[in-house]
């Protein structure tokens, strides 16, 4: 049975500067969104904001919708990732509450476009899409008959 898994991610902006959480995978340093998996009886949004306090230590809400990516891994793990926005008005300290995470780190889109270190192209191409503007308001998602 085909099951994808679900994911939130957030373009966290604040002062033109892009918060990325710092992991290590397969001994590398890789950046990413805050993100995270989709977790039983817990929203979209709830998830979205869960797994900013929990790689970041950031209370936050998400603004809008920015978009929903249907995209497989080069492991072919199929995935629905569910990315966010977050407008700050200022960079805050943003301190890992997941063991996980390395590190956060504040930085500008042009640095992160000419890294390596990206986890995977979803992070530039989250970057593009906060770039274009074409944010949604979160009443696109709909939690229908909520809670169980």
């Amino acid at each position: 049975m085909f099951k994808p898994h679900v994911t939130v991610a957030c373009v966290v902006q604040a002062e033109s500067q892009f918060l990325v959480v710092e992991e290590t995978i397969h001994s590398q340093p890789r950046w990413n969104q805050p993100a995270g998996h989709l977790e039983a009886n817990e929203t979209l949004i709830e998830a979205a904001q869960r797994e900013l306090w929990e790689e970041a230590g950031i209370h936050a809400q998400p603004q809008a919708l920015l978009r929903i990516h249907q995209w497989i891994a080069p492991d072919n793990t199929p995935f629905l990732r569910f990315l966010f926005v977050i407008d700050l008005p200022r960079c805050v300290t943003a301190i890992p509450q997941d063991d996980d995470i390395v590190r956060c780190l504040w930085l500008p889109a042009e640095t992160l476009f000419a890294s390596d270190q990206l986890r995977s192209h979803l992070v530039a191409e989250s970057l593009r899409c906060y770039q274009r503007g074409e944010h949604l308001p979160l009443t696109f998602l709909q939690a229908f008959n909520w809670p169980f």
